[in-house]
């Protein structure tokens, strides 16, 4: 068969309007052209799709075939739409995913000042863990990707900022009262309180942090969250000191060196594909 999706769609609107006249005039063909399409879908088919003449009642086949016919033009026309959507957003919209403390500790300030140069470009921002970043860069559903990795990871990717990890916690809390009483400033301290896991507690190389992780029954991925959690007393977490920018006083930032953790911010971008103009802007400020 060398049926083609024009001749469907002509005998769709035929079926549907119950005339030639009819559809011919939403066509903006002669009815002749019009009949001339559907005696060449029937040839190709090898069955009459029509009852008469009159294109007024169709066959048994003929209603398979317009159900099929509708099924198919509807589908070419939300892909052509979906095209036409991505064609135009793409070129004014920039998609990051981003770990949730580059949102606290980047996104802000790099936002204001792209802003100031691009405020015609829409961003739209996504919350996810590095893994999740690095799979949304691949799958091209995100532009840029901001992760989270130590110093001596290799993974790829250029550095945006680098800072300290270290143990967030209550100033009024168990680890902040030990600290008071002259215990050893060190990661074994997290045994104090219940551990509030998130991504970065596994960026720590300290066997206390992996004993609490594995028995860990509380877990948060957003930056908000955690610290929302702590300050509700429902245990401690590991974050960079940027985290705590702007929170409030009753929160304490603790920093062991056994060992001594830092954490790096870096920006990917995949191989495989040219940013558009809008989203080379914002690699660039970041």
């Amino acid at each position: 068969m060398a049926i083609k999706l024009e001749m469907l769609r002509t005998f769709r609107i035929v079926a549907e309007q119950g005339s030639l006249i009819a559809a011919s005039s939403l066509l903006a063909r002669t009815p002749s052209a019009v009949s001339m399409t559907l005696a060449q879908l029937e040839a190709d088919i090898g069955a009459p799709l029509f009852e008469t003449d009159r294109k007024n009642r169709l066959t048994p086949l003929g209603q398979l075939v317009l159900e099929e016919s509708s099924r198919a033009t509807d589908a070419f026309s939300r892909s052509i739409e979906a095209i036409g959507r991505h064609a135009i957003s793409t070129a004014g919209t920039v998609r990051i995913a981003a770990v949730p403390s580059a949102t606290i500790a980047v996104l802000p300030e790099v936002i204001a000042a792209f802003r100031r140069i691009r405020p015609d470009v829409r961003l739209e921002i996504s919350d996810l863990d590095s893994a999740a970043v690095r799979q949304r860069v691949k799958l091209d559903a995100a532009d840029i990707g901001i992760l989270s990795a130590t110093p001596d990871d290799p993974a790829n990717g250029n550095l945006i900022l680098e800072d300290d990890l270290g143990i967030v916690c209550r100033k009024d809390g168990q680890i902040s009262r030990a600290i008071a009483d002259g215990c050893a400033l060190s990661w074994d301290l997290l045994e104090r309180e219940p551990l509030i896991a998130n991504p970065l507690c596994h960026l720590v190389d300290h066997p206390r942090v992996t004993e609490l992780l594995e028995a860990c029954n509380l877990e948060a991925r957003n930056t908000t969250a955690l610290l929302s959690f702590v300050r509700a007393g429902l245990g401690a977490t590991i974050l960079p000191r940027g985290a705590l920018q702007h929170q409030p006083e009753e929160l304490a930032f603790l920093m062991p060196r056994d060992p001594e953790t830092r954490r790096q911010l870096r920006k990917i971008r995949s191989d495989d594909r040219h940013l558009g103009p809008a989203a080379e802007a914002f690699w660039n400020a970041l």
